[in-house]
């Protein structure tokens, strides 16, 4: 009787060659997980930050029918001289704007309200972190509200 000798390591070898290669696919879910995530993140942030700027027009409402809270797309909070308190508190918005969507020149707040009390708060930032990185990806959140 002939005893084979080898083929144990020849079976671990090709047990190890298909874990490592189901390692790589976990790994790659893994990376795609977390840019999902971060987009998602950011997202919930522009929502959270919509929400504060038309919660502090509401505190505010005779200036914000007075218009005093409208501006174009901004993007640098030294842009607002006014130091007024529809001034201060444009000038933090777009401070948290780029504290929390990311700090670049792409980060950009813009409000519109009406005599009526019709307001939309449109928020833009860079979402290339959650594309992968490689170019720029504009997102826009856009929020309408009567104040």
């Amino acid at each position: 009787m002939v005893r084979q000798r080898g083929v144990g390591l020849i079976e671990i070898l090709v047990a190890v060659l298909i874990l490592s290669l189901g390692l790589l696919g976990m790994a790659g879910l893994q990376a795609n997980a977390l840019k999902a995530n971060q987009g998602s993140y950011t997202r919930s942030q522009a929502v959270m930050l919509s929400y504060y700027i038309l919660d502090a027009m509401r505190a505010d409402r005779s200036a914000a029918v007075g218009l005093s809270y409208n501006m174009n797309a901004t993007c640098a909070p030294g842009a607002i001289t006014t130091a007024d308190l529809a001034g201060n508190t444009r000038r933090d918005w777009l401070t948290s704007l780029r504290a929390g969507l990311g700090d670049a020149n792409t980060t950009c707040g813009a409000i519109t309200c009406d005599a009526l009390g019709n307001c939309s708060v449109s928020i833009t930032w860079d979402d290339s972190r959650a594309t992968g990185g490689t170019t720029q990806t504009l997102q826009t959140f856009q929020t309408r509200s009567r104040i």
